[in-house]
């Protein structure tokens, strides 16, 4: 799929892609750091990480005409929902709409394959997080209406490090 307003391609990400793409998902790490979102030292997915999300092809990256990858997109299906594991888009390309096609994409397919709808955790105040997810139909869920994988994804987190007060679950119904 191609933004019309950008020359960016979106497409299933290759082996050959993966460093790159840890590379990206490194540089937004400082990103959502500045934001106050994250601290610590930073992290990013591993390369089997990238294999895994890839082989179920829920690994998309957006190329530059030159393919350079400058964002990608990472999911997983967890039951019926098309989970959303990660999205960054390189912070030299960061507000251009790059992270919107790769998101509408990813839905897109969650939808041809009939899956309940989409799920991610995210942090609530960074303004480019839970309010950009919100411009695009994710709502916050918690109690009842919240997946349990969902549930456990947010003790993860926290788990790691994350700040359970800056963390919410978001979900999509299609």
């Amino acid at each position: 799929m191609d933004n019309p307003g950008l020359d960016i391609t979106i497409s299933p990400a290759q082996p050959e892609h993966f460093a790159a793409l840890r590379a990206i998902e490194l540089a937004a790490f400082e990103t959502l750091r500045e934001a106050g979102a994250v601290t610590g030292q930073a992290v990013a997915n591993r390369l089997e990480d990238f294999c895994d999300f890839s082989r179920d092809g829920l690994l998309l990256a957006a190329f530059t005409p030159d393919t350079t990858p400058v964002g990608f997109i990472a999911g997983k299906i967890e039951n019926r929902w098309l989970h959303i594991a990660e999205m960054d888009v390189h912070p030299h390309w960061q507000r251009r709409g790059i992270g919107r096609v790769l998101l509408q994409t990813m839905l897109s397919y969650g939808q041809q394959c009939g899956l309940a709808g989409a799920t991610l955790t995210t942090d609530n105040i960074a303004a480019f997080n839970a309010k950009f997810y919100t411009t695009l139909g994710f709502a916050v869920v918690e109690g009842e209406s919240c997946p349990l994988h969902l549930i456990s994804q947010k003790e993860e987190e926290v788990e790691m490090g994350f700040d359970p007060a800056r963390r919410v679950g978001m979900r999509l119904d299609f």
